[in-house]
């Protein structure tokens, strides 16, 4: 009989290593990751945090290290993942609109040889009604700001029905509303036992919406639930010289929070 997934860590890496060429990217990464958190990747830049999912994605080849998703390996799960890449590495001037890129989040389950069905169609109206992009489903790609092009991927993932969703950097370059939207739908993934992983940059919004961090430079330096590793120390050791920077905007945000 099969294992529930929920009797299994979400992500498990042990040992990973990634190189580029001579370059060392990663190294030193093992982590253990329960089921239904809301996960923040952050770091400074070139800390190695969109390596991390591409490598955990199989789309990029690591050096050393065993990765398993719900006790399995990536291939024999791989439907039951989703991924949002960076907005900067899509072809956002293919020919293609709304509604159909939303779609493709369903050829997954279709496969090579079936044309999507109405029930599809239902689904991808559905949630692009949930991220506010309905009105704009016949609209070329093209046309879109970077907040609605955020929402349309987004979307598409969550047409996927998947139980591990991978986002890098989904708040980049995007206005206040449509972060919210895209927060608040990651929210209600984790509420509903769905495991959400997430490139994040902005430290003043860290303690609000994440369950759990994985803190790296290169190498991890912790990995735990946001209240035990969100710290000063981890930081530190996370962001280096540029962390009293960021301590200085987190402090002036957090007063900013208690004059209101």
């Amino acid at each position: 009989m099969e294992e529930p997934l929920s009797e299994f860590p979400a992500l498990e890496v042990n040992q990973l290593m990634v190189n580029y060429g001579h370059t060392r990217v990663l190294w030193d990464v093992s982590l253990s990751i329960p089921p239904g958190m809301l996960i923040g990747i952050i770091g400074p830049n070139g800390a190695g945090k969109s390596t991390f999912i591409k490598a955990a994605l199989g789309l990029i080849k690591p050096l050393s290290g065993k990765i398993e998703f719900f006790g399995s390996p990536l291939k024999k799960i791989r439907q039951k993942i989703s991924y949002v890449p960076q907005r900067e590495s899509v072809d956002w001037d293919f020919p293609i609109t709304v509604r159909e890129l939303a779609l493709m989040g369903c050829y997954g389950k279709l496969g090579l040889f079936r044309n999507p069905r109405k029930a599809d169609y239902d689904l991808v109206d559905a949630y692009l009604e949930k991220v506010g992009m309905q009105d704009y489903a016949d609209r070329q790609i093209s046309q879109l700001s970077g907040g609605q092009q955020q929402r349309v991927f987004l979307a598409r993932a969550l047409v996927q029905e998947a139980d591990i969703y991978f986002l890098d950097e989904p708040f980049a370059g995007v206005d206040h509303a449509t972060e919210g939207i895209l927060i608040q739908m990651l929210k209600q993934l984790s509420s509903e036992g769905k495991t959400v992983f997430v490139v994040h940059h902005d430290l003043n919004t860290v303690e609000r919406y994440f369950d759990w961090l994985i803190l790296l430079n290169m190498h991890l330096i912790a990995s735990g639930k946001t209240n035990d590793v969100f710290t000063p120390e981890y930081l530190n050791a996370t962001y280096g010289k540029n962390y009293s920077l960021f301590s200085e905007a987190l402090k002036l945000t957090r007063q900013r929070k208690l004059g209101e």
